[in-house]
């Protein structure tokens, strides 16, 4: 494994993005995942194409990459069959390393997923009646040391490259079978009849993984946009939310240049309790964040922010917290949705998730204040997939304890499903 220095946890001054390239690999090959057409068409022209044969080349990569999901240049119909084996020798279409796989009994699925370097990171999907949500992370551990979330327990490794973000995606994709199937050539007389997609699983991302996306903004940007690329993955802004916690000075970046749903991890209305329980309130005050939100280009009562709130017993779910929560939304004349988030326990947390009761309380004291209060149904806890939850496993498994595991879940999905109604 690589030699990785742990990154700087931020003090007076946020970490400073140090631009990553490709993770190198042992057999000098370049992985063509997370770069863009411009990239490939100059990886094509430095190996020996002209400028015209490199940017034909590039476009039908892109393609096959990006839209079609392909990982094997023998599978790209359109690309003389004489070329394949010249971008095999000099190119791979990677994806993250699954180290292991979990399905919840709600039918939330885990990935454990490891780097080229060695390192490990999570991913999460959520299957709903009407949707599907994949939670991606945007580096290995995470920097701010929120003191209720178990991530947050984890030193900050390294930043996720474009490519280890963006592969996330492309990963989900493979596990739901949701690439276009049939002939889908670039000769004239193609049509989208030649082609189906199967199902459509997948139909929204949430930048709410491990780490922090605004201090690695460049990467999730650049991410993003072959996510969002209409000859890629072509997934609508409109179906992203990035989540920060109040990285205030990239705030307005990630509007202007990323321009997807913003999700504030807010989770207090005080200073004292901020300030404990998510620590970067220290150097970006409540006040300033909430002027950021106002500010959030695009925000509007069609594409609400949404502030996410961890229900803490005794620590920030009082009656004075919910009216101060309504107080400071209207302050700001934010176009807001609070998601009430019931907090998830883990190992050696200080913290006690508030009771129903009070939960709903507060819900309806945010409701009659005018601003939607949903309450977050948790998801996937038996495996330890929900919200605040992820983190990688210290101990690691050997192969044979997955496979065993793996076969019991298989075994008790089936007793389930044989089981008499």
């Amino acid at each position: 494994m690589a030699d990785t220095t742990l990154m700087t946890i931020p003090g007076q001054v946020d970490p400073v993005s140090v631009p990553r390239d490709i993770t190198p690999r042992g057999d000098g090959r370049v992985d063509l995942m997370g770069l863009p057409r411009p990239r490939i068409r100059e990886l094509l022209a430095e190996a020996g194409l002209d400028a015209r044969q490199a940017k034909l080349r590039a476009k039908q990569l892109f393609h096959w990459i990006y839209h079609r999901g392909a990982t094997d240049f023998d599978a790209m119909t359109d690309i003389a069959k004489a070329m394949r084996p010249w971008l095999a020798e000099r190119f791979v279409i990677g994806r993250p390393n699954v180290v292991e796989a979990q399905h919840s009994s709600d039918g939330t699925r885990k990935w454990l997923l490891q780097t080229e370097d060695g390192h490990d990171f999570e991913m999460v999907f959520i299957p709903d009646a009407d949707r599907g949500t994949l939670c991606i992370s945007s580096q290995v551990g995470c920097t701010l040391n929120c003191t209720f979330c178990h991530t947050g327990t984890m030193r900050l490794v390294r930043n996720l490259t474009p490519g280890e973000i963006v592969g996330q995606v492309m990963l989900a994709r493979d596990a739901l079978g949701e690439w276009p199937k049939g002939k889908m050539d670039f000769a004239d007389e193609e049509s989208e009849a030649h082609y189906t997609a199967d199902g459509r699983l997948l139909t929204n991302i949430v930048l709410m993984g491990m780490g922090e996306p605004l201090y690695n903004f460049d990467h999730v940007r650049d991410a993003m946009n072959l996510v969002m690329d209409g000859d890629g993955l072509a997934l609508s802004k409109r179906r992203i939310t990035l989540s920060t916690s109040g990285v205030v000075p990239m705030m307005d970046r990630c509007g202007k240049e990323i321009g997807v749903n913003l999700a504030v991890s807010l989770h207090a209305v005080t200073k004292p309790v901020r300030d404990e329980i998510v620590p970067l309130n220290r150097k970006y005050g409540i006040e300033e964040l909430l002027q950021a939100c106002a500010d959030y280009p695009g925000a509007s009562n069609a594409r609400r922010i949404t502030f996410e709130y961890v229900m803490l017993k005794d620590t920030n779910d009082s009656d004075e917290d919910a009216r101060e929560l309504v107080r400071l939304l209207k302050k700001f004349d934010l176009p807001a949705k609070v998601n009430l988030i019931p907090f998830n326990p883990w190992p050696g947390s200080a913290y006690e998730c508030s009771t129903p009761e009070r939960i709903r309380a507060f819900s309806n004291i945010v409701f009659e204040g005018g601003i939607s209060a949903p309450v977050r149904t948790p998801r996937g806890r038996d495996i330890d997939a929900a919200c605040g939850q992820l983190k990688t496993a210290a101990r690691k498994k050997s192969r044979a304890e997955r496979d065993r595991e793996a076969e019991e879940t298989e075994r008790q999905q089936r007793e389930t499903a044989q089981a008499p109604v």
